[in-house]
């Protein structure tokens, strides 16, 4: 059986292609010609060109694949032009979606994120119910994959795709070597590089658990059925305290006022559209901290057999990780 993974030379979709060739299938793996490949190595899988913007590429893609896994995405925080974000995570989720569909496979699994879910007000753990507050998709990220989750779904309902939606948490662990927006925190907290932070909270959860998250929605996932791969919800402090703990370093005690802040993230946005270098707080980021990203995994561990290990060993491992691999020192 022949199983497609975009996204695989990726932190998530490198995980995912691991437990999924442990489970036998039989990997063909979709990456830009331009992609970081280190993450593909050891593996023992096909590996094909393909962009999510290039809907040829995702036709030769899929074809003859049994199972799709759609993992790729653009993930970042802040992008200078929002309409590319889009154009790959939106239009190119649909693409690939169709892909699929054309191609025969049997089941998909889109791996959206808990950015597209709805978040409670009193900052108790949400769910796949939670309703989505629009004013709450404040990056183009959070937008792009609420969109893209949207599509998958309108194609389940619509045109009978076989899709199952996984929303991951902020996933840490081995392989992040970009790395992405949860690891550099973690990375720089491990290193001693964040000395005050603004009080939110998130839900943190290995990357390996992630990935079985994945593989468990393929063979037992309900189709058109939303699943959250989430660990422990965590406040901002605790999250910091418990990296410093591990990392042997002292954890950050001052808690910044959003207004303190809000300045300096306007003086860094305007800095990054001259120079390109992402800024590292924005507004948005201060206007995402306002709500608490805490999450339940209960359907998830009830349908699927979902059993996430602790944060503490997440960290651990991540922290592990960067030190190994030169980028914690």
């Amino acid at each position: 059986m022949t199983t497609l993974v975009t996204g695989a030379t990726g932190f998530v979709g490198s995980a995912v292609a691991r437990v999924l060739l442990a489970r036998g299938h039989q990997l063909r793996l979709l990456a830009r010609p331009s992609s970081d490949r280190r993450n593909l190595a050891g593996l023992d899988a096909e590996v094909v060109p393909g962009d999510l913007t290039d809907p040829a590429s995702l036709t030769r893609a899929a074809a003859d694949c049994r199972y799709v896994v759609h993992v790729a995405a653009d993930y970042r925080f802040w992008v200078p032009d929002p309409e590319l974000m889009l154009r790959a995570n939106v239009d190119g989720t649909r693409a690939i979606m169709l892909a699929a569909q054309a191609a025969g496979a049997e089941r998909i699994v889109h791996c959206s994120s808990v950015a597209a879910l709805g978040v409670t007000t009193d900052g108790s753990p949400a769910d796949e119910t939670t309703p989505v507050d629009p004013a709450h998709l404040i990056t183009t990220y959070k937008r792009s994959k609420f969109l893209a989750e949207q599509a998958v779904l309108a194609l389940v309902r619509d045109q009978n795709l076989p899709a199952v939606v996984v929303n991951p948490a902020a996933p840490v662990g081995p392989r992040d070597i970009k790395p992405t927006p949860t690891g550099k925190m973690i990375r720089d907290a491990a290193t001693g590089r964040i000395p005050a932070y603004i009080e939110t909270g998130l839900n943190v959860v290995h990357v390996d658990d992630v990935a079985e998250g994945h593989a468990l929605a393929l063979e037992r996932g309900r189709i058109g059925e939303r699943y959250i791969l989430g660990g422990e919800n965590l406040n901002l402090k605790d999250l910091l305290a418990l990296v410093a703990d591990v990392a042997g370093r002292r954890a950050p005690t001052l808690r910044l006022r959003e207004a303190w802040v809000w300045p300096a993230a306007l003086a860094m946005e305007g800095l990054a559209h001259i120079t390109g270098i992402p800024p590292l707080v924005t507004r948005d980021h201060l206007r995402m901290a306002r709500k608490k990203m805490f999450f339940s995994s209960a359907k998830a561990m009830a349908e699927l057999g979902y059993r996430p290990r602790s944060v503490r060993e997440a960290i651990e491992d991540s922290v592990a990780w960067f030190r190994a691999n030169g980028l914690a020192r």
